[in-house]
């Protein structure tokens, strides 16, 4: 009777010449299972400390951001702010995105991705950007009291250019904290002015609404008059208008004001 003992198959399996088909697909097997075996031993393994690297890294994304943002290093002082969350939420309803990755969402594909946006009536887009992303990130920075500062990313057409910035709310979500411009194309020394810390800095204290719930933000010619209305640049009118509109509808209807009504009823 034939010894099926796994030691003495194990042992006929070696005694195979080497250019036998069988001990070669039995190697090839035998290998493919340890691969496979070492690989997810060591991803079960490895896996706390590969998400605390993530969020170690979008964390320090963020810091790097926020330190970009004019006199947003003294309101983070003021305000006391402990904790930061990164969130992926839907902008049509304002819900946080179920399924959503904030470490790696790609927000600059989904703006032109036709799968991931949504296009815009012509009389909807103030901000002159064609198609609005389905889903957007935000960061909420909370400190002892609460909801200290949200940082949201906006953007639109300038003079010549698409002007990408950030911008900071503080926890009230009507009162801007900061405006900072990372990416613009135009006109050298007349529209790139909107990229001046001075003027940057006029923003700061605005008011986006008025008391009926109206977007009133705006740059308006000569000084401003009221504490919605920011500072025009001389030579710059088309560029400063555009970063007011493209301001204007990202807190409108079709950009983060459903997120900014939810967060504000305490919804979220």
């Amino acid at each position: 009777m034939a010894d099926l003992s796994p030691i003495s198959l194990w042992r006929r399996f070696l005694a195979l010449p080497n250019d036998s088909r069988a001990k070669t697909l039995g190697v090839a097997f035998l290998v493919a299972l340890v691969s496979a075996t070492a690989v997810s031993v060591t991803s079960v393994v490895l896996k706390p400390r590969q998400q605390a690297h993530i969020e170690a890294a979008r964390e320090a994304n963020l810091a790097a951001m926020i330190a970009t943002l004019p006199g947003l290093a003294d309101i983070l002082r003021e305000s006391g702010a402990e904790t930061l969350d990164s969130l992926i939420i839907d902008l049509d309803t304002g819900l946080i995105a179920t399924g959503a990755d904030a470490a790696n969402f790609d927000f600059l594909s989904a703006q032109t991705d036709p799968a991931q946006s949504t296009a815009l009536l012509p009389e909807d887009d103030t901000a002159g950007i064609g198609r609005r992303p389905n889903l957007a990130p935000v960061y909420l920075l909370r400190g002892a009291g609460g909801l200290a500062l949200v940082v949201l990313p906006i953007y639109g057409t300038g003079y010549q250019s698409t002007i990408r910035a950030y911008l900071a709310l503080k926890g009230d979500l009507n009162t801007i904290a900061a405006l900072s411009i990372y990416e613009q194309g135009e006109t050298p020394g007349l529209g790139s002015r909107i990229t001046d810390p001075g003027w940057l800095a006029m923003w700061s204290q605005r008011q986006i609404e008025d008391s009926n719930g109206e977007i009133v933000i705006s740059v308006v010619r000569g000084s401003a008059a009221t504490a919605s209305e920011v500072d025009g640049i001389t030579g710059a009118t088309r560029s400063t208008t555009g970063v007011a509109n493209l301001v204007r509808f990202w807190m409108g209807d079709h950009g983060f004001r459903p997120f900014l009504a939810r967060l504000k009823s305490g919804a979220l």
